[in-house]
């Protein structure tokens, strides 16, 4: 056999995760829904990554329109490149956030607003995106915020993760630190987001 006609086989490329936090407050009920859909895309054989927003300075949209001119060219000093650039990054974006005043958080609604840096280029095109919420309440509007964050994956051309059966996303219930282990139904939405997210990644 001559050697200049050997060639290494192909292999294949790891699918990747990135979970992000949009709670200002770290390891609460959205990093505890978050790190049950992710044991569940682990189970899979995807490597997962978790962030937390409450660890990068992320500031709002000041409306400039310099990226929509040319992508990631923000004159805006701050970590949002950072985060954005680990989200094209990965092939699937598990985005949770609590409920604030019927919406996500502050924090996150940052983050969004500010991904019009890749928007033009679409790189965030055919990602899989599965959505994690919980509020202090029952009814207390996580299913309008499940539609943000979905809303948002539509706008960028992604596919849409639900919680198995229909549902919008993870959807769970609790107020103070670790009261969403006590939602039954909640976890187990979180998790089949998990599912759902991994079953579409591995086609």
């Amino acid at each position: 056999m001559r050697i200049d006609s050997f060639q290494e086989p192909l292999r294949e490329k790891t699918m990747k995760v990135l979970a992000v936090n949009g709670s200002p407050r770290k390891d609460g009920n959205t990093q505890i829904l978050i790190d049950e859909a992710l044991k569940e895309i682990k189970k899979k054989g995807i490597e997962t990554e978790s962030i937390s927003i409450a660890d990068y300075d992320i500031k709002p949209c000041n409306g400039c329109e310099r990226c929509f001119t040319k992508s990631w060219d923000c004159p805006i000093k701050d970590d949002a490149k950072i985060v954005l650039k680990k989200m094209v990054a990965a092939d699937g974006l598990l985005i949770g956030s609590p409920v604030y005043c019927g919406g996500v958080t502050a924090q996150l609604k940052a983050l969004l607003d500010r991904s019009v840096m890749p928007y033009n280029s679409s790189e965030f095109k055919d990602k899989v995106g599965g959505a994690i919420t919980v509020g202090g309440a029952k009814n207390g509007g996580q299913e309008l915020t499940l539609l943000q964050l979905n809303t948002f994956f539509l706008m960028f051309d992604m596919v849409v993760a639900s919680a198995e059966g229909g549902f919008y996303g993870g959807m769970a219930t609790g107020g103070d630190k670790g009261d969403v282990k006590r939602d039954k139904e909640g976890l187990d939405k979180a998790r089949g987001t998990g599912r759902r997210m991994a079953h579409l990644l591995s086609k």
